[in-house]
């Protein structure tokens, strides 16, 4: 299963959103910014990331009905649920 296509998109500009405050949570470690703003900017790294992987969990399932539909073999309930567990 991959991404599909029309969610490519969206996922690479979040992780790569992500990328760029993790850079800034880095940053501002190293120059000893209090910790509240760190914190802050560590939850807006969290939150990208969390899109991220619920857009990539949202692509799987719509795979797996498509697939169930066209008489594929559908992704598991167990799978499935494992998808979502990896993101709590």
């Amino acid at each position: 299963m991959q991404v599909d296509e029309q969610a490519v998109g969206a996922v690479l500009n979040r992780l790569r959103r992500a990328q760029g405050q993790l850079a800034g949570v880095i940053a501002m470690i190293e120059a000893g910014r209090d910790c509240k703003d760190v914190v802050t900017q560590l939850a807006a790294v969290s939150r990208a990331l969390d899109r991220a992987g619920f857009k990539i969990v949202a692509s799987g399932m719509r795979q797996c009905l498509a697939e169930a539909e066209e008489g594929g073999a559908p992704m598991s309930e167990a799978e499935l649920e494992k998808l979502f567990l990896a993101l709590a």
